[in-house]
């Protein structure tokens, strides 16, 4: 896996975090056909906008993961806000069983840096989550 630092004027950094969070009542959303293609199309997209970069992300039947690298301005609660609001609106216009819920996703969420364990790691586990039982 490629870490490389990421450069600004005035910094250099390496933050990367690993990310899990569940839609609301743990509803398994992603069992709808083209809600998780679509999710991570937004996903993509708003990112790009933020200068995050998606190191890996796989949806499972009721939770994301995602692992990010991001620049030192982000913090933590930004960017859950922006994927999750990017996220959220479309697909419940998009997707009429999603349209009754008045928010998609939990305020909640897990959040870790490649402190301890290594991102290879972390990279795995987040691209085996479909092959795990």
């Amino acid at each position: 896996m490629n870490n490389e630092y990421k450069h600004t004027k005035t910094t250099v950094s390496l933050i990367n975090y690993h990310f899990v969070f569940c839609p609301r009542y743990r509803r398994k959303i992603f069992n709808i056909p083209g809600v998780e293609q679509r999710f991570k199309e937004l996903v993509i997209a708003e990112c790009a906008k933020c200068d995050i970069e998606i190191l890996a992300m796989e949806c499972h039947i009721d939770h994301v993961h995602m692992f990010l690298s991001v620049l030192p301005t982000m913090s933590i609660p930004i960017i859950m806000k922006q994927i999750k609001g990017a996220t959220s609106l479309v697909l419940r216009e998009e997707f009429k069983q999603l349209k009754s819920m008045p928010s998609l996703w939990t305020r909640s969420y897990f959040v870790s840096t490649a402190g301890n364990v290594s991102s290879e790691t972390i990279k795995w586990y987040v691209d085996t989550q479909k092959t795990r039982p």
